[in-house]
């Protein structure tokens, strides 16, 4: 499987007997898998179906998944709360058999609060279960177009991530040859600090401090090495399957780290400048990694 990015959406949509629903699902980077879920009150059983669905489908990321559910108005009925309507009809009594009030007529009953209350015309517990069924399965759907969309995000970010690879392997191409000439001017520079010394009354030992830090620092071939070690690992991982965001981002630290001590050794302004140039590729590497599953 190639890579697959991080960000995405997917929406899906159903209907079953008098209910229609949709269900969008959408993600963003995050360094763990994170889910959550909002839907409408009744369908709670969708909470752990839509954890357990985004679970197989990724590793990384904060996946949100929306669930929209409504009832058409055929399904509900109108029904009188007999208990509601007695009980006014009782504390009334008093009143009109004092004569302090006319008996009431029925549009005034039927307007007083709670005496007429809409019913859900099926509460049936199966037909529930099955309606949270039929929804689960469209969240599922949703889910998976949100990962189709997420491989996509993947595709456009390798072409992106290996023309950087491909950036990074021709600086540590040019940082080679310049490297060549590195010990050439390290011993220039040497032979000026022995001038230097020659007037000062100095040990041998001091001598061959001088010389071997300048020696130590005029080699960079082990850095440029692991830097080519660190490309191929790169490629690697970019063709290989499953999550590979992780492994790329440990990759990338090594990667700075091995700019870093050859900016640090380098005695030529040449090499230092791509050194720098290096560095910066090395962090839009980075920046793009982020996405990565």
């Amino acid at each position: 499987m190639p890579l697959s990015g991080m960000t995405g959406f997917g929406r899906a949509e159903g209907a079953a007997g008098d209910w229609s629903w949709a269900v969008e699902a959408r993600s963003v980077n995050g360094r763990n898998l994170e889910v959550r879920f909002r839907g409408p009150p009744g369908f709670d059983g969708l909470d752990r179906a839509a954890r357990e669905a985004a679970q197989s489908r990724f590793a990384r990321g904060q996946v949100t998944v929306g669930v929209q559910a409504r009832r058409s108005e055929g399904a509900t009925e109108v029904r009188i709360n007999e208990a509601v309507l007695e009980r006014y009809l009782a504390l009334g009594a008093p009143l009109v058999a004092a004569g302090r009030a006319s008996p009431p007529a029925l549009d005034g009953l039927l307007a007083l609060r709670g005496v007429i209350e809409a019913a859900e015309a099926d509460d049936d517990p199966e037909a529930q279960s099955a309606l949270e069924a039929a929804v689960a399965l469209s969240v599922g759907a949703a889910l998976e177009a949100l990962a189709t969309s997420r491989r996509e995000e993947g595709l456009a970010l390798t072409s992106v991530l290996i023309g950087l690879v491909d950036k990074i392997e021709a600086l540590v191409g040019q940082a080679w040859t310049l490297a060549e000439g590195q010990p050439a001017a390290i011993k220039e520079r040497f032979e000026k600090r022995m001038t230097e010394l020659a007037g000062e009354t100095v040990g041998a030992d001091k001598i061959v401090a001088e010389a071997a830090a300048m020696a130590v620092k005029a080699d960079v071939r082990e850095e440029l090495d692991r830097l080519r070690a660190h490309v191929d690992a790169a490629r690697g991982h970019i063709a290989a399957d499953g999550p590979q965001g992780r492994r790329l981002d440990f990759l990338t630290q090594e990667f700075m780290r091995e700019a870093n001590t050859l900016c640090s050794k380098s005695a030529l302004g040449a090499l230092t400048t791509v050194g720098l140039e290096l560095k910066a590729t090395i962090e839009q590497f980075r920046e793009q990694v982020q996405n990565v599953e």
